[in-house]
């Protein structure tokens, strides 16, 4: 019986630690997280104008990524050229973001919604994105912005 146990924790140990250790680069059809298909989405603009601060909107949001984390690909920025980035993070963290990503369109799915981030996130966030030290001892005030949680990520156009 301990033996059974001892197997089963073992595998279950392997199969976590095995999850994504290699990310695919980047290249327009590559899907991460939930297979995310071609299809409508909305745009970052639209987006803007359907949340409020109580709101959450499920679907599909397109954009082109801006930045992505250096550590390890754990969100992402993406943005219309007309407003604030959108930070967008992933479910549970089981997918993470490639370098390559960067200049690419994208459709995520997930749900949006208006969030304060507190300081300290914020300056995490700012280390994590290799901002210098200066950079990171200037983020002194929360901020709303609206934040993607996305299932599944989908590379539209290189």
């Amino acid at each position: 019986m301990g033996k059974i146990l001892f197997l089963t924790l073992l595998l279950i140990g392997a199969t976590y630690c095995s999850a994504q250790t290699t990310i695919t680069p980047a290249a327009p059809g590559v899907s991460y997280g939930n297979g995310v298909e071609k299809g409508e989405s909305i745009g970052l603009a639209t987006l803007t104008k359907k949340l409020n601060s109580d709101s959450v909107y499920t679907g599909r949001i397109s954009g082109k990524v801006i930045e992505v984390c250096k550590k390890k690909g754990c969100f992402m920025k993406i943005s219309d050229g007309n407003g604030d980035p959108v930070l967008v993070r992933f479910t549970g963290y089981s997918f993470f973001m490639p370098q390559n990503i960067v200049g690419n369109e994208v459709i995520v799915e997930g749900k949006a919604k208006v969030k304060e981030t507190s300081v300290k996130q914020l300056r995490h966030w700012a280390e994590d994105a290799g901002k210098s030290k200066e950079e990171i001892e200037k983020i002194n005030t929360p901020k709303k912005d609206v934040e993607i949680m996305a299932d599944g990520v989908l590379v539209n156009k290189g």
